[in-house]
């Protein structure tokens, strides 16, 4: 049975828009104004390699299909070929090699996706894909990557629930320059972290 791994950079006020600096938002790339360090890259290229499959929203897949198939390395590498599932009532003939659109009830899609996987079904950004898998408790682990920067407005990772979603700290750790990495799980998992 595979797990929901959720993975964000996060600045400080809960802002996960354009970390990377791909779309329109005036403080993109805000993620790189910092040096996560060695230890840093280290955790992003373990997530990476420990992913089984990735499960993206539809606005994240289309950055990440329009950017990762042009790219060489281990890191790329693992990420053009491994199983790719995007949530979306829109997208039809999805490109990017190794891709499936989930259309019907998210909790069943899911449930089916982690029958189907031993590994981490790894989440990056898809910030409105993140808040329904966090309202349907679908979310087995929730790694944070908080930079030290409040930056006042854009798309943010917290929304409305219908009731409170109590999380335990699993990990800590404070990586280059003052970047926290927090792993969560829910409340009530008792399982064991994932190394990181």
């Amino acid at each position: 049975m595979g797990k929901i791994v959720v993975t964000e950079f996060i600045s400080l006020d809960g802002v996960v828009e354009d970390p990377g600096g791909a779309e329109d938002f005036k403080y993109g790339g805000w993620s790189f104004e910092f040096n996560r360090g060695d230890e840093g890259n280290q955790f992003k290229l373990d997530e990476t390699m420990a992913s089984d499959a990735l499960l993206l929203g539809r606005v994240t897949y289309e950055a990440f299909a329009d950017s990762w198939p042009s790219r060489t390395g281990d890191f790329a590498d693992k990420f053009n070929s491994m199983p790719k599932y995007v949530v979306s009532s829109s997208l039809e003939n999805p490109e990017w090699t190794n891709s499936t659109v989930l259309s019907g009830n998210l909790v069943d899609e899911v449930s089916k996706i982690k029958a189907g996987h031993d590994g981490d079904i790894v989440v990056h950004g898809s910030s409105q894909l993140v808040r329904a898998l966090l309202e349907d408790d679908l979310v087995d682990e929730l790694r944070l990557m908080v930079f030290p920067v409040v930056l006042g407005s854009g798309k943010r990772l917290w929304g409305e629930t219908s009731d409170k979603k109590p999380l335990r700290l699993v990990d800590s750790k404070t990586v280059g320059d003052g970047v926290t990495i927090l792993t969560f799980a829910p409340a009530g998992d008792v399982a064991s972290p994932s190394s990181s």
